[in-house]
């Protein structure tokens, strides 16, 4: 298993290849999953180094999963994603900070891929 590991949850399957491929060329084993319940699994599997997490899905949001992420103690990276408001992305953030988790980076779609790779960069 690599030592930089990357799971991407978002309801929009050709972001989350864009995502793969920028993160790929950074040297990250990645899986990208496009709803809570199939991260949840993948998480299991993977135990990622870093996260990438849309706000915005059906079923369940990243809200939930920041607090899911918190009952099973992650205390990696975690990078919040919307292409809505960008309070969606802070209210998260903060929320994960209030948690416990300290290493929380927030972007807005669409993204510029220098700065994607930028942050996963950041995040190793």
């Amino acid at each position: 298993m690599s030592e930089k590991r990357l799971l991407v949850v978002d309801d929009e399957p050709e972001f989350g290849e864009l995502v793969r491929q920028v993160a790929v060329g950074l040297g990250y084993e990645v899986r990208v999953t496009t709803n809570g319940r199939a991260f949840q699994t993948a998480y299991q599997e993977l135990q990622p180094t870093v996260i990438v997490m849309d706000m915005v899905m059906p079923e369940m949001d990243g809200n939930e999963l920041v607090l899911w992420l918190m009952e099973q103690h992650y205390a990696s990276n975690l990078i919040i994603i919307t292409g809505y408001s960008p309070d969606y992305a802070k209210d998260a953030s903060l929320l994960a900070e209030f948690k416990g988790l300290r290493s929380v980076n927030t972007l807005t779609k669409p993204i510029r891929l220098a700065k994607l790779r930028e942050v996963l960069s950041s995040s190793e």
